[in-house]
């Protein structure tokens, strides 16, 4: 299966481009019934509610890859200031880790990609996520569903930082270098996900 790289190097070219009308954001406070995850980075922990009832697959899917440790010694490959920070399946030779089955596509759940979401990074076909999120440093209208296929399908959002949005935003001006079109935006320092700890659920 081919991996989720180069999509976003395309959408950050365009992500100022045309704007969606504006939507009312169903992103939801925190709440206690909800499971919360700790990422742990080199940079510092950062803390994501998920919204299993917006996103059941996506949520169940993103679990079950913490919980065999599939996080564990992976780094966020691809930095994009001002756009998004994305991880969670390339080691720090840049080799991609072989993953499940994808999943199907969540994004017309009605939340928005809006700064400090998290969502599943996917290729142009709808339903090719598999483990690869990012988190948006910006309202990115152009990330949200507005169709129902390829690109206008939309990322799916499953959840949102509610500590540590610090990290994310320091993450996100780590110097970056083009290693080959497929890896042109990797931090020159590695910024490694130690782990994915789920600390309720």
């Amino acid at each position: 299966m081919k991996n989720p790289r180069m999509l976003f190097t395309v959408l950050c070219l365009v992500a100022i481009g045309s704007i969606l009308p504006a939507r009312a954001n169903a992103s939801a406070a925190p709440t206690l019934k909800n499971p919360v995850v700790v990422l742990q980075t080199s940079v510092g922990d950062i803390k994501i509610e998920l919204y299993p009832d917006k996103a059941p697959i996506t949520v169940k899917n993103f679990l079950d890859y913490a919980r065999i440790g599939f996080y564990n010694g992976t780094i966020f490959h691809r930095v994009m200031r001002g756009f998004v920070i994305q991880g969670g399946g390339v080691t720090p030779d840049l080799k991609e880790k072989a993953t499940r089955a994808p999943i199907k596509n969540e994004a017309a759940n009605g939340i928005l990609n809006e700064r400090g979401t998290i969502s599943m990074a996917r290729e142009e076909e709808a339903d090719t996520a598999t483990a690869q999120f990012f988190i948006n440093l910006v309202d990115n209208a152009r990330l949200n569903h507005h169709g129902n296929s390829g690109r206008a399908m939309g990322y799916a959002v499953f959840g949102k930082v509610i500590e540590g949005m610090d990290v994310v935003d320091k993450i996100g001006t780590f110097p970056t270098k083009a290693v080959n079109p497929e890896y042109a935006s990797v931090p020159m320092t590695p910024i490694l996900l130690k782990s994915v700890k789920i600390i309720s659920e």
